[in-house]
């Protein structure tokens, strides 16, 4: 058939020379729905191709799981860091109004150069000098916890300690250090913070 009926891409209708386009259109058709059919008909997928998913998984997931570790890490080593700052500061404040004369001579000891007894002490708070309200001044609103540990337990260092001691001679609070053994991720370790 040289002068054909065809119908075009709008839908419309048209010659094509060669004739025979509908029934080339319908069997394309017919063998592509029935390969379709045949598959679905069977469903899910192969044995390789869950294969190919489940290495592609494991591939990713042993990527990530040693940056999750130092992201964890990091984050404690920042919660130390704030942590031992705070409790520095807290110190250092007692200092300082205990040198200007803010702090009662009674919550003082003798020999302790102006430093707290302990941490309590800086959650506690002491009594103001010259104060008949009883208000207390407090530094601390407790001692936080050390992340890497578990624990609100420090080391800590006398004003007559040496800088590495890792026993206190008590009297009082010069310096806290955690109590942590291990390295940061800088390799420092923790006791040296």
């Amino acid at each position: 058939m040289p002068n054909a009926q065809c119908r075009t891409r709008n839908g419309e209708h048209g010659h094509r020379p060669g004739g025979g386009c509908i029934v080339r259109l319908r069997s394309a058709l017919v063998v592509r729905h029935s390969a379709l059919t045949r598959r679905g008909a069977e469903g899910g997928f192969t044995f390789v191709e869950l294969l190919v998913v489940c290495t592609i998984l494991l591939i990713l997931a042993s990527a990530v799981m040693p940056l999750a570790r130092v992201t964890i890490q990091r984050q404690r080593e920042a919660e130390l860091r704030r942590a031992l700052r705070e409790m520095r500061t807290a110190i250092d404040k007692f200092k300082d109004n205990a040198d200007a004369g803010v702090i009662a001579a009674q919550d003082l000891r003798a020999g302790s150069e102006n430093y707290p007894p302990d941490l309590e002490t800086l959650v506690q708070g002491v009594a103001m000098n010259n104060d008949q309200t009883g208000r207390k001044l407090k530094f601390l609103r407790r001692i936080p916890m050390d992340p890497i540990t578990h624990s609100t337990e420090w080391g800590l260092r006398a004003y007559q300690d040496k800088p590495d001691s890792t026993s206190w001679a008590g009297g009082n609070v010069f310096d806290v250090y955690s109590k942590a053994d291990g390295k940061a991720l800088d390799g420092t370790k923790y006791r040296d913070w």
